[in-house]
């Protein structure tokens, strides 16, 4: 009985350390495999309109760049005429901009990303709670760490002249599914959690200290200095050139308004986004955009305003630390999706703008994030899982095997003795 328990036990300990291994090995890229050799461009873009070909259900507009330069541009696997200057809404990337907005308004006036949000805004203040608010900072508002619980998704207006104004919207932020306080729920800084009304404690931070409105600061300090000469927060549907609006099977829908410019309000074209790689404007601020500070499942997930889509490793084939593949995506109903991700090591980047679809934008983003880095992204945390049950389950059969040929021959030895 000692040993069959001992045989057990060892089994047991073998496929819980080969499903530690398996699924470490998911999260690592072992199991993935990219759509091409990571410095064959042309198959990965072949793979890319292959994909686009059978999945597109609205416009995309596509921009692959290598060592800063445009080597591949695709608009034409679209339902309308579109080209470079086409307007797209980009949704939540609106809060990458927002951060590079922020991160030249503390250089210009000399702020502090640390400094309390409560010390920099009179017109409205965060509803009293439990927790210390001196840690709400700009800091911890741009990476989701303040403590907020809000995780707006903010909801859809069909008629601009409805849309809530900024103090209005803080007071009683509009959802998809409701009213959502915006309130510091846990202790700031102390874990991970998506908060759309945090940027809008950062777009009034920017008026106040300012005394611009929010739009014409970032047309002032962030698009005007980068060329992007299109980029807007006007209603699209009042615009020239400008995507039309379809929903997850393609069917046309209409074109929606949205309560915070900040958080999601913001239109531009893919060439805007080229303008933008081509200025010094990210390089200057990519060290503050790409600081590990939002975390989730101890994985660095989230700098100021940058999503840390996945590490990269340098040139030897170990961790780089402090560098990642980093950008922002975005979506939004009926289906807006987009992505922008820039290696910094390399100088290459991925732009997707699309309507219409189920996440197109993201999902050519995460294949292009596997091709660059070998690692998966973390906004596929459950693809990268999913990759590791077969490993996982064909360990077990090996081990399993391997201990039962083990003990047949044991026994076999012991009959010749």
């Amino acid at each position: 009985m000692k040993i069959l328990f001992k045989r057990i036990l060892l089994l047991l300990s073998l496929l819980l350390l080969w499903s530690v291994v398996a699924l470490y090995g998911g999260l690592s890229g072992w199991w993935l495999k990219p759509l091409a050799h990571k410095d064959d461009v042309n198959g990965f873009t072949s793979a890319i309109e292959r994909k686009l070909a059978t999945e597109v259900r609205g416009n995309v507009a596509l921009v692959l760049i290598e060592s800063g330069e445009v080597v591949y541009e695709n608009y034409n696997h679209s339902l309308d005429e579109i080209n470079r200057e086409t307007l797209f809404p980009v949704a939540s990337m609106s809060k990458f901009f927002t951060a590079l907005g922020v991160l030249e308004f503390t250089e210009k006036y000399q702020a502090s990303l640390d400094q309390p949000v409560a010390e920099l805004i009179n017109g409205w203040q965060l509803p009293e709670s439990p927790f210390d608010h001196s840690k709400v900072t700009l800091s911890a508002l741009l990476s989701h760490t303040a403590g907020l619980t809000d995780s707006l998704g903010f909801a859809d207006y069909q008629n601009a002249e409805d849309v809530p104004n900024l103090i209005d919207s803080l007071n009683a932020p509009q959802a998809i599914d409701g009213v959502r306080a915006i309130t510091v729920g846990f202790e700031p800084g102390s874990e991970w959690a998506y908060s759309g009304g945090g940027y809008l404690i950062t777009e009034l931070v920017v008026e106040e200290q300012t005394d611009m409105a929010f739009e014409s600061w970032m047309q002032q300090s962030v698009f005007a200095p980068t060329g992007m000469s299109r980029a807007t927060y006007d209603p699209i549907s009042t615009l020239d050139n400008h995507s039309k609006s379809y929903d997850k099977v393609g069917t046309a829908a209409p074109l929606y308004y949205y309560a915070s410019p900040a958080a999601t309000g913001l239109s531009l074209s893919a060439h805007d986004l080229v303008q933008l790689l081509s200025s010094d404007l990210i390089s200057r601020h990519s060290q503050a955009l790409t600081q590990p500070i939002g975390n989730k499942l101890g994985a660095p997930i989230w700098g100021l305003g940058a999503m840390l889509y996945a590490p990269l490793d340098d040139a030897q084939g170990q961790s780089n630390k402090g560098q990642f593949i980093f950008g922002h995506d975005g979506s939004n109903e009926p289906a807006i999706n987009s992505t922008l991700r820039i290696n910094p090591s390399s100088g290459d980047a991925l732009i997707v703008l699309s309507t219409g679809g189920d996440f197109l934008a993201s999902q050519i983003g995460y294949e292009w994030v596997l091709w660059q880095s070998g690692y998966p992204d973390f906004l596929h945390f459950e693809r990268a899982i999913a990759s590791a049950w077969q490993p996982m389950f064909s360990g077990f059969v090996v081990i399993v095997m391997l201990l039962m040929a083990r003990l047949i021959f044991a026994k076999r030895k012991q009959k010749r003795h």
